[in-house]
């Protein structure tokens, strides 16, 4: 089967329009696509690419900052990622917003369509490296879970003081392997069940994290921590871990890489960024209250000695098999997230050589495969070889730099700005025609400017811990 310019399902009751977008110089041809999506399968979507790896070392980002900075930082980023959803959810269609004929597929799109080519070649770039550095960090993780259900086994075997030391590269093997063959998956509309699936396993165990730490803080009889955090040898050393605190915050929230991907999955009517609207506000409002609850009794639970992995760090040795059984869902959601952030760059790549090779057959015919008990499957070869070379090199880097705490907080604060600020904000100046000087051009300005700052201290902060790490 041939990929070919064809008509798209423009909604359920819309004329089928021919869409074709040139994006610095290339033209990119849509293959056809029925919306069926609606609020919960958005939800979905957005719960699984927000609550991932990033929840787990939120208890050590509060006890960094202490009782009151660390609550109001989550509370403050959750706020910034809505307002930046908001902005985004109006890109999706041009020029109106809600009526619109043009459709922006996918975040690069949107900032084409607005903000013109230059601007979105560098929002590519931006993009495409944040889709590989969070894969990287998905896989970093999900090594650590998978390594922690063996050491979990091993202490519960041997005692809490036996030396269980295993290494993560084979974890990290482990995991690419599973990535190759899910990542064959299409593209982005075939995989709502799995969104679904991986949504389900992180309420599994945000739930069983919240619940170990709420039973650690009422076994000892006491809440531990203080207001200012974990105290640092040097004043230098507590405003690098600060830094690295704000920035492994930033990546437990924005999800703009994805979000109009999302909605572009969404049927209409309704409007969809209406119904986007209502799934970013109940997503991020129970993601919010998860992120607090686990962060707030993790540090609770441990004070000082709050791990930098909540379920990895070994701060709870028992119920081992509770701790075995969140460790697999956390594995179990990030195989999800991983395709919910890597799909869109796929998409990219699969129109692009569509369109410069139309004629080979490499990159366009697809083969079916029929096996014994298992349902036929389509293999592309192209897709095939592309796709495994991404996964390779995600997971060798993963191995060379495998620092959960400091790759969060770089992928984080790179990513923070620039996506979840800079492009929002700048095309809803376009696309509500707002003037230069008036009030709303002035406050957005200065919202942009003071995450900047912040951005700048976290990465900086994040790549001096990566740095130390590795050297040390």
């Amino acid at each position: 089967m041939s990929l070919k310019a064809m008509e798209e399902t423009a909604g359920d009751h819309e004329t089928p329009l021919l869409k074709s977008t040139s994006v610095s110089g290339v033209q990119l041809v849509e293959s056809p696509t029925k919306r069926t999506g609606n609020l919960w399968t958005a939800f979905a979507h957005i719960i699984t690419g927000v609550i991932g790896s990033g929840v787990l070392s939120l208890a050590w980002c509060v006890a960094q900052l202490g009782w009151i900075a660390g609550p109001v930082s989550m509370l403050l980023f959750a706020l910034v990622t809505l307002l930046s959803t908001f902005l985004l959810c109006d890109s999706y269609r041009s020029p109106d917003p809600e009526c619109g004929p043009g459709r922006n597929r996918s975040y690069l799109e949107a900032v084409h369509m607005n903000l013109g080519s230059r601007s979105a070649w560098v929002c590519g770039l931006v993009v495409y490296i944040s889709f590989y550095g969070i894969g990287i960090a998905y896989t970093i993780t999900s090594a650590i879970s998978m390594r922690a259900i063996k050491k979990s086994n091993c202490y519960h075997k041997e005692g809490h003081d036996a030396a269980c030391a295993y290494g993560d590269n084979s974890f990290m093997l482990i995991f690419g392997a599973i990535q190759i063959v899910t990542s064959q998956i299409p593209d982005f509309h075939n995989i709502e069940w799995l969104s679904v699936v991986a949504a389900v396993m992180s309420f599994c165990y945000s739930f069983i994290g919240l619940g170990l730490g709420l039973a650690k803080t009422i076994g000892d009889g006491k809440i531990k921590g203080s207001i200012e955090g974990i105290s640092s040898s040097t004043a230098a050393e507590k405003v690098w871990l600060i830094s690295q605190a704000l920035g492994d915050i930033a990546f437990a929230y924005p999800y703009s890489l994805i979000s109009i991907e999302i909605q572009d999955t969404l049927k209409s009517p309704p409007p969809e960024t209406e119904t986007m609207k209502k799934a970013s506000t109940l997503a991020i409002t129970v993601t919010t209250l998860f992120y607090l609850f686990c962060g707030g009794f993790g540090y609770a639970a441990f004070g000082d000695d709050t791990p930098g992995n909540l379920l990895t760090g070994f701060g709870f040795y028992e119920p081992y098999w509770l701790v075995d059984f969140a460790n697999a869902c956390v594995v179990a959601h990030l195989v999800g997230g991983y395709q919910i952030y890597s799909q869109p760059l796929f998409g990219m790549v699969d129109r692009w050589s569509a369109q410069k090779f139309p004629n080979s057959g490499f990159v366009n015919n697809d083969y079916v495969f029929k096996l014994p008990l298992l349902p036929a499957f389509r293999v592309n070869l192209f897709r095939l070889c592309f796709r495994t070379a991404y996964v390779g090199t995600t997971t060798g880097i993963a191995m060379i730099f495998p620092y959960f705490n400091q790759v969060l907080g770089v992928i984080g604060a790179m990513n923070f700005w620039p996506l979840a600020i800079y492009f929002p904000v700048e095309m809803y100046f376009v696309q509500r025609k707002i003037g230069v000087w008036t009030r709303m051009w002035l406050l957005l300005q200065i919202f942009s400017f003071v995450c900047l700052v912040v951005t700048v201290f976290a990465f900086v902060g994040s790549v001096e811990g990566l740095i130390t790490a590795r050297l040390s």
